[in-house]
């Protein structure tokens, strides 16, 4: 069990490491894969260690729903109280 979770944190610290710049990564480690709101605004963040863009289908309130093609790292998709959600379809762009 040591080993594993040994191996875990070594995987999670490359991770970090590839995926942010110097000094960015406390800021990254606290954000979650995925969609996620902060107070005012919505974001999806991709997480992947191959550089590949995927696409999303974001969820607006009042206004019809988009697909839309991110690159790894955090993507702003609007204010909190617009976007209602967003979540991976299923293949790359």
């Amino acid at each position: 069990m040591r080993r594993f979770a040994a191996l875990m944190l070594g995987a999670a610290a490359f991770c970090g490491a590839v995926t942010a710049a110097p000094g960015q990564a406390t800021a990254l480690a606290k954000e979650p894969c995925g969609f996620y709101k902060t107070g005012s605004d919505a974001y999806y963040r991709h997480c992947t260690t191959d550089g590949s863009n995927v696409v999303i289908k974001v969820e607006v309130a009042w206004a019809p729903d988009y697909q839309r093609c991110v690159g790894p790292g955090r993507t702003w998709l609007g204010s909190a109280s617009r976007i209602q959600g967003a979540h991976y379809v299923g293949r790359t762009c």
